[in-house]
């Protein structure tokens, strides 16, 4: 006599996401996938594009990209309409200084809310945390 079997139920998720091991020619590599978050910062900044400085609140963030081998950082200008009327939405060459750093980026093309996109590669404005930083608090 053939028996039915129940059908199994799925174990339930781990709370977090275990670390991964991989094994290579250079050795084990562990990798915490709960790390791979984006650097960010929020806040005041000054702008330098053709002779002229505004203050602007920005949000921008960024992340490694192993592909080209470089961090790519990015975001908004937040609430800035006289930027378009500067700017007449074309994109323009920026310094971009926070409390945090400084770095050379691209303004292009705004939303309609006005906000302008802010791109940059390399060392980005703002502080990104180290592999011996504590985690960010949720």
């Amino acid at each position: 006599m053939n028996a039915v079997t129940p059908p199994q139920q799925p174990s339930p998720a781990p709370a977090t996401t275990p670390a991964h091991t991989t094994q290579g020619e250079r050795g084990t590599h562990n990798h915490d996938h709960n790390q791979d978050h984006e650097a960010g910062y929020r806040g005041p900044a000054t702008l330098e594009f053709g002779g002229e400085e505004r203050s602007v609140e920005v949000e921008l963030r960024g992340t490694f990209q192993p592909v080209d081998g470089r961090y790519h950082w990015y975001g908004r200008v937040i609430g800035a309409p006289e930027l378009v009327a500067l700017l007449g939405g074309k994109r323009t060459a920026t310094l971009v200084r926070t409390p945090q750093g400084e770095a050379r980026g691209e303004l292009s093309d705004p939303d309609p809310w006005d906000r302008y996109r802010v791109t940059g590669t390399s060392t980005p404005p703002f502080r990104v945390p180290g592999p011996n930083d504590p985690p960010p608090v949720a």
